[in-house]
C-alpha cells in the first residue's frame, strides 16, 4: 500500500514525522504560527523576555534543543511586535564554524610553521572570543537596522522609524561609542566593513574636520614653500646672486615660520600615524574571532580624532584586563540600546557539537563552551545566555571540582540538567503535527485514529514515552507507518494499523534508543 493513500484516507496532506532537524521542518514553522505543545521547562528556560535571564539546558540529540531555540526567537518577535518600547534584542549563536576557523588560522599564524594540534589549539580559546563574536553578531544587526539594511538575513532587526534621528540626539561621547563598536565589530555580508565605517559615521554625524591625510598634505605644501623661500635666500647669499638677497627680512621670516609649522605638522602627522598603526595591529591582534585586517582599522582609526579616541576601551592583552575591556565595551552597548527601544539583549547559543573541526568531539566541545561557565559573564545586567547544550557536557561537567562550580554558580542559570519527555507530552505533540498536516476544514484528529481500535490510547502513550523524545518519537511513527504500508496490499487498502504493528515497531525501535543511549549506535 502506497503511503500517501494512507494519509490520504486520514485527511493528512503530508506525513507528520518524516522531518528529523527543526530548522528544515515545514510543520514546526507551521506550528510555530500557532498554538503549539512545547517542553513543559519552555516557561523556565525563557523566562521574562522584557528582563532577559540565563539558562543552561542540556539536551540529547533530538531532544528539541534546537526547536526550543527557534520557540524562543518566536516569542521574543512577538514581545518586540507587542511592546515596541521594551525589546530584547535576539542575537542567534548558533553556527560556530567560522569562529573557530578564523581563531585556529590566526593561533597557526601566530605559532610560525609550528605544528598546530587543534585540541591544543581549541584550549587556548578564550571567553573574550566569545564575547568578541556575541558583540559582532549584535552589533552587525544594530547597524543593519540604522543604514536601513537587511543584511541579506531571513530575520532583519526591526528598529523605530525614528531610530536615526534618536541616535543623533545622544551626547557624541555615546556617539563615538556606538561609531567605536562598529569599527571594532561591524561585520556587513557585503565585507565592505570600511564603506559601511564611513557612511555610519556620517550618519550619527561625527566629523574630523582636519584628517591625518589634509595635515600631511598641508604640512607637506607650507614645508616646501616655507623650505623654498630659505633656501633660495640661502643660495643667494652664498653666492652672491640678485645682490646678495632675494626676500626682504620680513619675507624671510614668514617663509621660515612656515617651515617650522610645516615639520612640526609633518612630526606630528608621523607620531599621530605612528600611534594609529601600533593600535590597529593591536586591537587587530587581540581579536582573531573578528574578520579584520590591520588595513582596515589602519583606514578607520584616522578617521577618529584623537580627542574622541581618548579613554575609549579597547580589546586589551592579559587575562583580567582582556574581560574586563569585554565587559566594558558590552556596558557600552548596554547604554546606548534603550535610545532604539531595547531594554536588554537574548543571546541563543546551540549546535555547539556541528562544527567541523568539533564534530560531537566532547573534549573539544568542552574547551570551547567550558569559558562561558563564568557567573559574572552568565549575569550580566539585562543579558539573558540561553545556552542549549548536547547532554555530553552534562556528563563532563559533574566531574569538575567545587572550585569550578563555585565560579560558574549553575546553581543561578536556571539549569535544566535533562530534557526529558513524558509519553504523554510526546502524545500532545505528535497529535499536533498530524492537525498541522490535516486539510483544511476536516474534523480533528487525534493519534489514536490511525489505529484499530483495540489500540488504547494508553497504548501509544506507553510506546512514545519509551522513545524519550521528539525525533525518535517521529521515527517511530515514521517507521509504524511505512510498516504498515508494506504488509498491506494495494488493492485491501487497509486505512488502520494494526495492533501486531505498533508493538513490533515498538520493540524494535525501543531497543535502538537503548543502544544509542549506551553508545552501541549512532543517532
Amino acid at each position: 500500500m502506497q503511503i500517501d493513500k494512507l494519509l490520504s484516507h486520514h485527511g493528512l496532506t503530508m506525513n507528520p514525522f518524516v522531518a528529523e532537524e527543526a530548522r528544515h521542518d515545514p510543520v514546526f514553522e507551521q506550528l510555530l504560527d500557532e498554538s503549539m505543545p512545547h517542553h513543559p521547562d519552555f516557561a523556565k528556560i525563557l523566562g521574562q523576555v522584557h528582563r532577559p535571564s540565563a539558562a543552561v539546558v542540556f539536551g540529547e540529540k533530538g531532544s528539541g534543543k534546537t526547536a526550543i531555540r527557534l520557540h524562543i526567537g518566536k516569542q521574543v518577535r512577538q514581545h518586540n511586535e507587542q511592546n515596541p518600547d521594551s525589546k530584547a534584542l535576539l542575537v542567534p549563536y548558533d553556527d560556530l564554524n567560522p569562529v573557530l576557523d578564523r581563531v585556529l588560522k590566526r593561533k597557526r599564524t601566530s605559532r610560525k610553521g609550528a605544528r598546530a594540534d587543534v585540541e591544543e589549539l581549541l584550549k587556548q580559546f578564550r571567553l573574550e572570543e566569545h564575547q568578541d563574536v556575541i558583540l559582532s553578531l549584535a552589533m552587525t544587526r544594530l547597524i543593519n537596522g540604522l543604514l536601513g539594511e537587511n543584511g541579506g538575513g531571513e530575520d532583519p532587526t526591526q528598529l523605530p522609524a525614528d531610530a536615526v534621528q534618536s541616535i543623533r540626539k545622544l551626547p557624541k561621547r555615546k556617539r563615538v561609542d556606538l561609531l567605536v563598536m562598529a569599527m571594532l565589530y561591524d561585520a556587513p555580508r557585503s565585507g565592505d566593513v570600511v564603506q559601511r565605517f564611513e557612511k555610519l559615521r556620517k550618519t550619527l554625524r561625527i566629523y574630523r574636520f582636519f584628517p591625518l591625510n589634509w595635515r600631511l598634505n598641508a604640512s607637506l605644501i607650507l614645508s616646501v614653500i616655507g623650505g623654498g623661500g630659505v633656501g633660495l635666500e640661502w643660495l643667494c647669499r652664498h653666492f652672491d646672486l640678485f645682490g646678495g638677497k632675494l626676500l626682504p627680512p620680513v619675507y624671510l621670516y614668514g617663509a621660515g615660520a612656515l617651515a617650522v609649522l610645516g615639520l612640526a605638522g609633518l612630526i606630528t602627522w608621523l607620531m599621530q600615524t605612528i600611534k594609529s598603526n601600533r593600535l590597529a595591529k593591536k586591537i587587530h591582534h587581540e581579536t582573531p574571532a573578528i574578520e579584520r585586517t590591520i588595513g582596515q582599522f589602519k583606514e578607520m582609526l584616522p578617521q577618529i580624532s584623537p580627542k574622541d579616541l581618548a579613554g575609549q576601551s579597547w580589546p586589551a592583552q592579559g587575562a583580567e584586563d582582556a574581560k574586563n575591556s569585554r565587559y566594558e565595551l558590552t556596558s557600552n552597548l548596554m547604554e546606548i540600546i534603550p535610545t532604539l527601544g531595547y531594554t536588554g539583549m537574548m543571546v541563543l547559543v546551540d549546535r555547539l557539537d556541528e562544527p567541523t573541526v568539533i564534530s560531537s568531539n566532547a573534549e573539544r566541545m568542552r574547551s570551547v563552551l567550558w569559558p562561558m561557565l563564568d557567573n559574572k559573564f552568565l549575569q550580566q545586567p539585562n543579558i539573558g545566555m540561553k545556552m542549549l547544550l548536547p547532554i555530553e557536557l552534562r556528563h563532563m561537567l559533574v566531574r569538575e571540582s567545587p572550585a569550578f562550580f563555585q565560579e560558574a554558580r549553575l546553581d543561578k542559570q536556571n539549569l535544566i540538567e535533562r530534557l526529558t519527555w513524558s509519553g504523554a507530552t510526546l502524545f500532545d505533540l505528535c497529535t499536533s503535527r498530524l492537525r498541522a498536516c490535516q486539510k483544511e476544514g476536516a474534523d480533528e484528529i487525534y493519534l489514536t485514529d490511525l489505529f484499530e481500535a483495540d489500540v488504547s490510547r494508553e497504548m501509544v502513550v506507553d510506546a512514545l514515552d519509551q522513545m524519550h523524545q521528539p525525533r525518535d518519537a517521529f521515527k517511530f511513527l515514521y517507521s509504524v507507518i511505512q510498516e504498515h504500508c508494506r504488509m498491506i496490499p494495494e488493492d485491501q487498502g487497509k486505512p488502520l494499523i494494526a495492533r501486531i504493528t505498533l508493538e513490533t515497531v515498538r520493540r524494535d525501535q525501543a531497543r535502538r534508543v537503548q543502544e544509542l543511549y549506551r553508545g552501541l549506535s549512532p543517532a
